[in-house]
């Protein structure tokens, strides 16, 4: 599958578990939306990742990419220590260059 580069490098920090590496993904300002709360910027983003990843050790498989206006929709098969996994998730993206805006999880 041929993704975007900063969809690439955030699927791979998120299967190396490497937190620094997945916010690095995001501009300065982003937004991630996950489980009803709201995360933003860099530390916000990383701390919720590292707390994300002690918690589920999530790894994901993406499984499509679909282009939108905007950004792109991810969906991925996450697979972890969480109940029911694995299970498919989408990632609604809005990026500027090559940087991630905004984030919005849906599984």
């Amino acid at each position: 599958m041929n993704l975007p580069d900063v969809l690439a490098a955030l699927l791979k920090a998120q299967n190396d578990f490497d937190s620094t590496a997945y916010a690095r993904c995001f501009a300065n300002n982003a937004l991630v939306y996950d489980e009803g709360r709201t995360h933003q910027g860099f530390e916000q983003i990383k701390a919720w990742n590292e707390q994300t990843n002690a918690e589920y050790a999530t790894i994901l498989e993406p499984i499509d990419y679909t282009t939108t206006p905007k950004g792109g929709i991810l969906t991925t098969l996450g697979s972890g220590t969480f109940p029911g996994s694995p299970i498919v998730f989408k990632y609604h993206f809005e990026w500027a260059g090559e940087k991630i805006l905004s984030l919005k999880i849906t599984g």
